[in-house]
């Protein structure tokens, strides 16, 4: 299948489960380009699609520099080395894997002053595995609290990445309370975006009001 028709095919997904769900809000597509030919994220773009998420930072880097004259809307979706976060403040229009303090201080002062505001989501940990990034509800809130305190970054609401799950009740339950933690931070701040959901579960996360999937292989095919 060519990577069209399987972007075409992943997009008739999510619309169907809009439907199904009743969703009256956009979802957007995020198209997780590592691991990725350029060739591929060109022949994406072609089609007409804007949105690429990336997860090591050199490899991103070396993409975002070879395309730079493309209108690409580049999104940071991997864990954060503090050793990394110049490369991400200076090179991406979004990061979606904020997990401290010191990461938003770290990007805030190293946003270049002739970039646009730095889009941030927090990623908020679900489940009770050690191995994955993510802050509690309680560190969210405080980050949010904290927000005026970072003139270059804009915080637009949160990212979680729950434990793999097949059935779709388990599913649900992980991506209802992140979307309970989201509605209660939007009586506090302004706040837009909640990423969530990849291709084996976006129709659960659709079903509880994801804005944004993720989704990789189902697009773009098998990483090279």
């Amino acid at each position: 299948m060519s990577i069209e028709a399987q972007y075409r095919f992943v997009l008739k997904r999510i619309q169907d489960s809009c439907e199904k769900n009743r969703i009256a809000h956009q979802v957007d597509l995020l198209a997780v380009s590592k691991k990725q030919l350029i060739e591929k994220i060109k022949e994406l773009y072609h089609i007409g699609h804007r949105k690429f998420g990336e997860s090591y930072v050199q490899e991103a880097v070396e993409k975002i520099e070879l395309l730079r004259d493309l209108e690409i809307e580049w999104h940071f979706i991997g864990p954060i080395q503090s050793n990394k976060t110049k490369y991400i403040a200076k090179y991406f229009d979004w990061v979606q894997s904020v997990d401290s303090k010191k990461i938003l201080t770290r990007l805030n002062n190293q946003r270049p002053e002739d970039k646009q505001l730095l889009n941030v989501l927090l990623q908020l940990k679900v489940g009770n595995e050690e191995s994955k990034s993510g802050c509690s509800e309680e560190e969210i809130f405080e980050m949010i609290k904290s927000s005026s305190e970072f003139a270059k970054l804009k915080i637009r609401g949160l990212m979680c990445i729950p434990p793999p799950a097949f059935d779709e009740k388990i599913q649900k339950e992980y991506f209802q309370y992140c979307y309970n933690v989201f509605k209660k931070l939007q009586m506090v701040a302004e706040l837009d975006t909640l990423s969530m959901g990849m291709s084996n579960d976006l129709e659960s996360a659709i079903a509880c009001q994801t804005t944004m999937v993720r989704v990789g292989t189902d697009v773009f095919g098998a990483r090279d």
